[in-house]
């Protein structure tokens, strides 16, 4: 966290530095838990917020009356979630996505497949989606897509990614920072001399140790486990199609057959309280964020994704090293 402090003294760190006060507006789901996240979100962050926090537990609290009666009204409405084959001409390239290593590495593990699926009825499990970046997806894929537009939307092989500044703080600490909320630590991968290009050593190489920060495959993806879609990744793109109007979408399915299953693939909110969106009555929906008896836009600061990443060297000398 010092180089997060560091980086928070500085004021020259974009291009623009008006840029850092950009206040976007966000929607969220009231009446979810835990309400503690809600209440100190914001406290620290809504920039219109004068309320005390008393009244915001009253409005989180009426939304929360609110799910109670969709308990009744709406109950399994999660439950059996349509699930739709592609259409035959969007076959190449559903083929040329599972061919491209963004899918062999990143849904290597359950069962997967390219399916069309019903946006109303997903699970959510993410609270909040930012209306700036929604309004501009949907400018980004017009008003009457066609299929083909539809599917490259929802799994892009090729797409502009938001830049990305670093900053190296002390000897071993580097400081990686862009606007999108999937950027993200890849890896650490050991390489060969030979793997890269444009460094001068100080003498020859024997080995490399890489720490890898980018992007991942940001395809529209979800979960399907005990009768129900949980949507794992798209959340801007999926309110985006629904806004527009538009019910079903390209998307990729992975198959959980039981919760340890599901434990190697779902976020880690999820699994906190798995019960809640696999086994309740009503859990939230996408379309719970057009319900306004459910949704409260905020206005926020703009926000940056920030990976800190740091390592260590150890030198000794042994008389001994095990082969394996």
């Amino acid at each position: 966290m010092d180089a997060v402090r560091a980086w928070n003294s500085k004021r020259d760190l974009s291009d623009d530095p008006a840029e850092q006060d950009v206040i976007h507006e966000e929607a969220w789901l009231l009446g979810q838990p835990p309400l503690s996240r809600y209440l100190d979100f914001v406290s620290d962050l809504d920039s219109d917020s004068q309320r005390s926090r008393s009244a915001i537990v009253d409005e989180w609290r009426r939304a929360n009356d609110y799910y109670a009666e969709l308990e009744a009204s709406e109950a399994g409405i999660a439950d059996d979630a349509e699930i739709r084959d592609i259409e035959d001409a969007l076959a190449n390239m559903a083929q040329a996505v599972t061919a491209d290593a963004r899918w062999s590495r990143g849904f290597d593990t359950l069962p997967a497949r390219i399916a069309m699926i019903e946006l109303d009825r997903l699970v959510v499990s993410q609270p909040y989606v930012n209306l700036h970046h929604t309004a501009e997806l949907k400018g980004r894929l017009g008003k009457t897509p066609t299929p083909a537009d539809l599917f490259r939307f929802c799994l892009p092989l090729d797409r502009d990614e938001a830049p990305v500044q670093a900053r190296r703080f002390g000897g071993n600490r580097f400081l990686f920072w862009s606007q999108s909320s999937d950027f993200r630590f890849h890896e650490p991968t050991l390489l060969q001399p030979g793997q890269i290009t444009g460094h001068d050593p100080h003498g020859p190489l024997a080995g490399i140790v890489g720490l890898l920060v980018g992007y991942s495959s940001n395809f529209l993806s979800a979960i399907q486990c005990e009768g129900r879609l949980l949507l794992h990744n798209g959340y801007h793109r999926a309110y985006a199609l629904r806004e527009l109007g538009i019910k079903y979408a390209p998307c990729a399915v992975q198959t959980a057959s039981r919760r340890d299953e599901l434990a190697l693939v779902a976020s880690r909110t999820v699994m906190e309280d798995a019960a809640f969106y696999f086994k309740a009555a009503r859990p939230p929906l996408l379309k719970d964020f057009f319900d306004p008896q459910i949704r409260k836009v905020l206005r926020v600061p703009r926000m940056l994704r920030m990976i800190e990443v740091n390592f260590e060297v150890k030198e000794f000398d042994t008389t001994h090293f095990a082969r394996t």
